[in-house]
């Protein structure tokens, strides 16, 4: 429920803060991020992190503002996108995706994806299931590719033969679950949603 506190600095709907860590009492600020980095950085994160092809402009816009004052809240900072890069042809608010990436760098969220998933998988029975939702495309890669990696044989060589490992998992349906159309309109926070799940062999 953080994400709807305005004094958190998630969204670029309600003014706050430009914050958005999800501990509030350690690591790097989004508002440190987009006052002190570099262009160039600032651009790499966009396009890396928020998969924004108007990774350039948002950067330039950004420093650009900042050298006349510093960019303080949620609000300053999605009008500075809001002028600079306008509407995507998705019709996504023009701060959303680099929202995505500050958000996603300040919290170190694909390492604790990645790094959850294989602890779980390391505790997980025999015949267990793990189920992952994610949210957004960089998340369910990171998901899908252990998986898959999960659920193929090892090949070993033992004394120049080959031999095999058997899987780690199995996977439990070939593509994730998604939300259905009226799931999605009673919660709009579903629309991105992707559920994949396997059993542990």
């Amino acid at each position: 429920m953080q994400l709807d506190e305005k004094e958190r600095g998630f969204s670029f709907m309600r003014e706050g803060p430009l914050d958005m860590r999800m501990d509030p009492t350690t690591g790097i600020t989004a508002k440190e991020i987009v006052n002190k980095w570099s262009e160039k950085d600032l651009g790499k994160l966009f396009q890396e992190y928020g998969e924004e092809r108007q990774w350039r402009k948002a950067a330039r816009a950004i420093v650009e503002a900042r050298r006349k004052k510093t960019i303080e809240t949620t609000t300053e900072l999605a009008e500075i996108l809001s002028n600079s890069i306008g509407r995507s042809k998705k019709k996504l608010h023009p701060a959303t995706l680099v929202f995505q990436a500050l958000r996603i760098s300040v919290n170190r969220e694909l390492e604790s994806v990645e790094k959850g998933v294989k602890e779980a998988l390391d505790v997980l029975a025999p015949g267990g299931r793990i189920g992952v939702l994610s949210f957004h495309r960089l998340e369910d890669r990171i998901v899908k590719n252990l998986f898959r990696a999960a659920s193929k044989p090892i090949k070993k060589m033992v004394e120049m033969k080959e031999s095999h490992i058997y899987p780690m998992l199995k996977l439990l349906s070939k593509k994730p679950l998604i939300p259905s159309l009226q799931e999605a309109r009673m919660n709009r926070r579903a629309r991105s949603a992707k559920l994949r799940v396997a059993e542990k062999m």
